[in-house]
């Protein structure tokens, strides 16, 4: 794989436009009794257009047989390798939520979740509660008293949250609390190098304490922990290649990933429709758009394969908006896939579709996943296809004499 301070050697200014319209968790699978993933059973007949003209593929977000979490999904469609830079979801969201993190912040993410009189998780995300219950939750947990650490804990959407612990001596190395099923216990927080024991007693107690304060709430009367993490050091997308880069997001994690590597965050709508308005907006003033749909990833771990369906027609009803503001490059792809008869992200790679006027045509019928298996592109890693990106806006020179 290029290094990035190759690809930044390489570098070229042009007049030129990106746009990497995410949908997350793309990838599917088919359900018992049919033949056709979700991709496939999709009507998409602008996404199917590109596809003739441009190339398909497909990616694996890390490695193949590594299920990714979506923070390494992301970097990876960044151009970074997710094996080498590696950051955890708590910091993730902090940043998103334009919280100031210092060097004495762990930050964590949060799901309020369900446990019943025997402390057993009913429900791991709390029935999705609206985010407006979230809102009024968080002060709750944001009193619990720790001595030496100050606490800071703010909603993110539906059952998220995050939290800072500030303090002396916070180290990362902390497992999770999420068992990822329901019928088992919280786990506890475990230091996995001897440095974080003081974090994790920490937020040990912190738990406690959440169940305690939560006792009387319902649905969310229990918290899981998960990317204990701290502020990390990356290079920048927007210096690697000299671009202005623009992230146009819902969740504050995607948002904070993309700020770490540069892009500035455009405030935007809850709906997709709102997120093209969003970039048909600020389309002049920047190079690069980071453009995110999430909730064919949440339909695809609640297992609803036919809603998954329906938002990638949403999807491909929009890419008339799209292409008429005349992209020099457009790639549509996922961070990982999602699966909605798996119900949680998988290894499978993920499609992709990378359209602009310098592409040999695949002349492909559709964009699924069979037809992006005979594409152009072929079987690359997830990091590898930054590069391109920036080759068919001629963003790269020659490397070499």
């Amino acid at each position: 794989m290029v290094s990035l301070d190759d690809l930044k050697a390489l570098a070229h200014p042009a007049e030129t436009k990106m746009v990497l319209f995410v949908l997350d968790g793309l990838g599917g699978l088919t359900r018992k009794g049919d033949t056709k993933t979700e991709l496939e059973a999709a009507r998409t007949p602008n996404l199917d257009r590109l596809a003739a003209e441009g190339n398909l593929g497909l990616a694996d977000p890390v490695a193949p047989g590594i299920t990714p979490g979506s923070g390494p999904g992301h970097l990876g469609l960044f151009g970074y390798d997710p094996l080498r830079y590696r950051i955890g979801r708590g910091v993730l969201e902090a940043v998103g939520v334009d919280l100031e993190v210092t060097e004495r912040d762990l930050a964590a993410r949060g799901n309020f979740c369900s446990v019943d009189a025997q402390g057993l998780i009913t429900d791991r995300r709390a029935g999705r509660i609206p985010t407006e219950v979230c809102a009024r939750l968080t002060p709750l947990l944001e009193k619990i008293g720790l001595s030496g650490v100050e606490l800071i804990v703010r909603p993110l959407r539906e059952h998220r949250f995050v939290v800072l612990f500030r303090g002396d001596g916070l180290e990362e190395g902390l497992s999770e609390t999420d068992p990822q099923d329901t019928g088992k216990p919280p786990l506890p927080v475990r230091p996995e190098r001897p440095q974080a024991k003081r974090a994790a007693d920490v937020a040990n107690r912190f738990v406690a304490e959440a169940r305690r304060v939560l006792s009387a709430e319902h649905p969310a009367n229990m918290v899981l922990l998960r990317g204990f993490s701290k502020y990390p050091s990356l290079p920048k997308l927007t210096d690697i290649y000299g671009v202005r880069a623009a992230v146009i997001a819902v969740y504050p994690m995607y948002r904070g990933l993309a700020k770490l590597v540069g892009m500035q965050a455009v405030k935007t709508g809850d709906r997709v429709a709102d997120e093209v308005s969003t970039l048909e907006a600020v389309f002049g003033q920047f190079d690069f758009f980071f453009v995110h749909v999430k909730k064919t990833d949440s339909a695809g771990e609640d297992g609803n394969f036919d809603r998954k369906v329906a938002l990638i027609e949403e999807a491909d009803a929009l890419i008339p908006r799209l292409m008429a503001l005349k992209p020099d490059v457009l790639v549509v792809t996922g961070d990982h896939s999602t699966p909605a008869p798996f119900r949680a992200h998988s290894w499978h790679p993920v499609p992709v579709l990378l359209w602009s006027k310098w592409c040999r045509p695949d002349g492909a019928p559709k964009f699924s996943e069979r037809e992006c298996r005979f594409g152009g592109i072929g079987h690359i890693r997830g990091a590898e296809l930054m590069p391109m990106i920036m080759a068919h806006a001629e963003r790269l020179t020659k490397f070499g004499a």
